[in-house]
């Protein structure tokens, strides 16, 4: 299985589309931060306005911690499409450049080539979420520091250096997981066609369908919102919440896995049936 996984992920590093979403952050985040720099008085003062006095304030809180925390309420539908551009590539492309008929005859089982392709995946995206970590976080400390991070949500919520790097940690590693619900997805339409583009879309369309959904203050669409997997993007919020409800988000990734598995269930069935012959 290892040896597997491996050669699925060359393939990926050796597909230029695996390269746009490190590409774009690369330019996207230098650009936001260089924004931060620059737009760090003015967000100071907002935060202050909504402390609305209650606390005498010292210093700039705008620091990295801050920015990362802006930064991924900010990025909830862009991530999810750098994240298709691989994963809707995993099983198509091999489909349409006949390369199934060559993996598929070996004594390999089909389902264990799925399996590697889905972790392979998964591996794509973490790293892909780990390269926007470093640079919110690792570069945005050098060029904005370090200090508390401030968070308003239904409350006031001071974590001290220490504890924000905690947090930001569970946060992220919370992050990967809802995106690797993404990529299953995206994964499942993959093996059900035999054209990247087909899956790329079909999961950008049900994510943004979704959200629109979410958004309509409608009673029919309240009582949908429950089973929309998207309604549980948001348990990375939960790791800034004092305590952390541990519960809530075993919660939402209980739910996140049973969708994903879903997922998979589909692409096993059609890709044990794949013709390769044709």
């Amino acid at each position: 299985m290892l040896g597997l996984i491996h050669n699925e992920l060359l393939v990926i590093i050796g597909r230029w589309r695996s390269y746009i979403g490190f590409i774009g952050i690369s330019i996207l985040m230098p650009l936001i931060l260089w924004g931060f720099v620059h737009g760090s008085n003015e967000l100071h003062q907002d935060y202050v306005r909504e402390l609305g006095g209650t606390f005498v304030v010292v210093g700039n809180i705008f620091n990295a911690f801050l920015a990362t925390y802006i930064i991924m309420n900010t990025l909830w539908i862009h991530i999810p499409f750098l994240i298709t551009l691989a994963a809707g590539d995993s099983v198509a492309a091999d489909g349409s450049n006949g390369i199934f008929r060559i993996t598929l005859t070996r004594s390999v089982s089909r389902l264990k080539i799925l399996i590697s392709k889905l972790l392979a995946t998964y591996i794509y995206t973490a790293a892909l979420l780990i390269f926007c970590a470093f640079w919110s976080l690792g570069v945005g400390s050098l060029v904005l520091g370090t200090g508390d991070l401030i968070t308003i949500d239904n409350g006031i919520l001071i974590l001290d250096e220490s504890q924000a790097w905690i947090r930001m940690a569970l946060s992220f590693a919370l992050a990967i997981l809802v995106m690797c619900t993404v990529a299953t997805l995206c994964f499942m339409f993959s093996a059900l066609v035999n054209n990247a583009v087909g899956p790329i879309i079909g999961t950008m369309f049900l994510i943004i369908i979704s959200y629109m959904i979410m958004g309509i203050p409608l009673e029919f669409f309240e009582k949908i919102e429950p089973y929309l997997f998207v309604k549980y993007f948001n348990v990375w919020w939960d790791a800034f919440k004092d305590p952390i409800p541990w519960g809530e988000i075993g919660k939402k990734l209980g739910i996140l896995s049973l969708y994903s598995a879903g997922f998979f269930g589909i692409a096993v069935k059609v890709f044990l049936a794949k013709d390769i012959k044709t």
